[in-house]
């Protein structure tokens, strides 16, 4: 199939900040693009060929958005199934396939395919409701502290609480969840796997995370991670069990943990472009947002290699500011060498809502690290 400067229209559900930079990239080829997305002030609506309001998941919504586009794939992970397997039994192409999304889309299915699959995870209970964990707390089925995790619409550090003491189950969302053992880790890694219709697999070298201690968002993504070989090799190679087992086209971002003793635990996954993967527009050979387009169109995967090191600094809204956005100090960093920032679009910020990332580059890991640094501490996202 001819897919540049043509009329073969690809499908994005979701239009965020993901589908903005998907879009970059069907631009730089000339694909035509065709977005839904609940918001009219979605950052993709400027960019695409076609800007669908919809909710993503209502089913008639995403059917009948999917019904005129000939690929068919996603941004976000919380979009109606029912509608896409309804699309796939017709013949349209989705990615990644609705199968591989099940599964994924509830955090509580994810952590039973680790298991049944064995694949390395953290001991975990599930729950059909918050309100059952207090008694498996006096029962001695679940030992404090751990890891309180919604099995649905968990995203950007939302749905995800460390549980200390009883009290911290107050408030909590009283639908199915997890209970997860609290991991005593070294470093939290990530590693992206690339895979195209045809079968062919690649990584992206393993990178490291920083997160924030309050919101629970990435703070700096660090690539290569500063870990051993061995280490590298072994996420990779359990970044790969994963990929094979759940069987997904385009891009799958694994998120693991590296424990005081080296053991490699697989923590959640994404079936789409990944924070962790930011990076890469500027450090790597094939960016992650052009992989994606390439996997789930059936192209030859691009090389994965960085050609610099790499270090993603993640611009979020300051504590305390809400309103229309102000990125103070933006004109100081971007007379830092190799400094560049994405501005995602979003006219309006709120506390630790993800407006942005800045990406440094240098042929030195740990000058890249004290440059994002000085990045953080000088730009502010703030309000007027």
């Amino acid at each position: 199939m001819n897919y540049f400067s043509s009329d073969f229209k690809l499908g994005i559900l979701g239009g965020g900040q993901l589908g903005k930079m998907l879009l970059y990239e069907t631009r730089k080829w000339d694909i035509y693009t065709k977005v839904m997305d609940a918001s009219e002030e979605a950052p993709c609506k400027i960019a695409c060929n076609e800007f669908v309001l919809g909710n993503l998941l209502d089913f008639d919504a995403v059917y009948n958005f999917g019904k005129d586009v000939d690929v068919l794939t996603i941004e976000i992970e919380n979009v109606n199934i029912d509608a896409l397997e309804k699309l796939e039994a017709e013949g349209k192409k989705v990615y990644p396939p609705t199968k591989a999304l099940r599964t994924i889309q509830n955090k509580a299915a994810q952590k039973l395919f680790y298991t049944d699959n064995s694949i390395p995870t953290a001991p975990f209970t599930r729950f059909a409701y918050t309100s059952e964990i207090e008694d498996a707390i006096e029962n001695g089925g679940v030992n404090l502290p751990f890891v309180w995790k919604a099995a649905r619409f968990g995203y950007d550090g939302q749905g995800v609480k460390i549980v200390r003491k009883l009290e911290d189950l107050e408030g909590l969302p009283p639908g199915e969840c997890i209970a997860e053992q609290l991991v005593n880790f070294k470093n939290e890694l990530a590693v992206i796997v690339a895979r195209n219709t045809h079968g062919e697999v690649k990584t992206y070298p393993v990178v490291e995370m920083e997160f924030h201690p309050e919101a629970n968002q990435v703070e700096y993504v660090i690539c290569p991670a500063r870990i051993q070989e061995t280490v590298a090799k072994k996420a990779q190679e359990i970044a790969l069990k994963v990929s094979e087992h759940i069987g997904h086209v385009g891009l799958l971002a694994v998120e693991l943990f590296q424990t005081q003793d080296d053991k490699i635990l697989v923590n959640e996954v994404a079936p789409r472009p990944h924070n962790s993967g930011h990076y890469s527009i500027e450090a790597s050979y094939t960016n992650q947002f052009e992989q994606h387009i390439r996997a789930i169109l059936g192209l030859p995967l691009g090389k994965t290699d960085s050609k610099l090191a790499g270090i993603m600094v993640n611009l979020v809204g300051a504590e305390g500011y809400t309103g229309e956005v102000v990125y103070e100090n933006i004109e100081a960093i971007l007379g830092k060498r190799g400094v560049t920032p994405h501005i995602y679009g979003k006219k309006q910020t709120r506390p630790f809502r993800k407006m942005g990332h800045v990406t440094i580059v240098n042929e030195n890991i740990d000058r890249a690290r004290e440059i994002a640094q000085q990045v953080k501490e000088k730009i502010k996202v703030i309000s007027k």
